[in-house]
C-alpha cells in the first residue's frame, strides 16, 4: 500500500528561473515552433505562454502585442540567417564556393526551421519592418552585388538586380525541399547551377554588346 501511495504521487515540476533576456528568447523560440508547425493563424498570446511555460501576462510584459512579438521574431531570424550566410561567404575562395556556401546555409535553415521567415513575411503588418543593420536584405544584396560586379565585369546596377533576383531561387528551392521530392543536396546543386548559369550568361551577353563591330573590308 505504501509503495502504491508513493507511486501515485506526482513530483512537482521545478520552475526554472531565467534571466529576462533568456525568457524573452524562450518566448520567441516557442512562437517560432508554432509557426513552423501550424502557421501564424495558430498563434495566440495565451498559447504562446503555455508553450513557453509562462503566464499570458508575462508574455505581454515582454511584448506589447502580437505584431510586436512577430516583428521581433522576424528580425531575429533574418539576422541569424544573414549572419550565418555572411560567415560562410567570407570563407569562400571561388564564385562557385560563395554561391554554394550561401545556398547551403539557407537550405539547411529551411530544413531545420521550415518556412518560418516566409510565413512571417506573408503578414503585412510584420513584413513592413525595415532592418537597417548589416544583416538586412539590402545590405546582403549590396555586399554580394559588389563581388558579382567585380568578378563578372558587370555594371553595378545590373549586378545588383541579378543578385537581388537570385535571392529568390534558394527560397523556391526551400519550398520544394519541404515537399521532400528531392534531397537537399540535389536541390543545392540545382540552385547553384542556375545562379551561376545566369551570371555567366549575363557576362557573355554584356561582353558581346561591348565588342566592336567587325566589318568585312569593302570590295574593290
Amino acid at each position: 500500500m505504501a509503495d502504491r501511495g508513493l507511486k501515485s504521487k506526482t513530483a512537482p515540476r521545478k520552475r526554472v528561473r531565467l534571466a529576462p533576456q533568456e525568457r524573452q528568447s524562450l518566448i520567441l523560440d516557442r512562437t517560432a515552433d508554432i509557426i513552423a508547425r501550424e502557421g501564424v493563424s495558430a498563434l495566440s498570446m495565451d498559447r504562446i505562454g503555455r508553450e513557453a511555460g509562462v503566464s499570458k501576462s508575462l508574455v505581454y510584459a515582454y511584448f506589447p502585442g502580437m505584431t510586436d512579438l512577430l516583428r521581433q521574431l522576424l528580425q531575429r531570424e533574418w539576422r541569424r540567417l544573414r549572419r550565418l550566410q555572411a560567415e560562410a561567404a567570407d570563407r569562400a575562395e571561388t564564385m562557385e564556393g560563395l554561391v554554394r556556401a550561401v545556398t547551403h546555409v539557407y537550405l539547411k535553415y529551411i530544413d531545420e526551421r521550415g518556412m518560418l521567415i516566409e510565413r512571417l513575411q506573408a503578414e503585412p503588418s510584420v513584413s513592413a519592418i525595415h532592418d537597417p543593420t548589416e544583416f538586412g536584405r539590402d545590405s546582403a544584396v549590396g555586399y554580394l552585388a559588389e563581388i558579382v560586379a567585380e568578378h563578372y565585369g558587370l555594371p553595378q546596377d545590373i549586378a545588383k538586380a541579378a543578385t537581388d533576383i537570385s535571392f529568390g531561387l534558394p527560397a523556391a528551392a526551400g519550398a520544394y525541399l519541404l515537399q521532400r521530392r528531392l534531397s537537399r543536396e540535389v536541390l543545392e546543386d540545382l540552385t547553384v547551377t542556375m545562379i551561376l548559369g545566369t551570371l555567366n550568361e549575363l557576362k557573355r551577353e554584356h561582353m558581346a554588346r561591348l565588342q566592336p563591330i567587325r566589318r568585312a573590308p569593302p570590295l574593290r
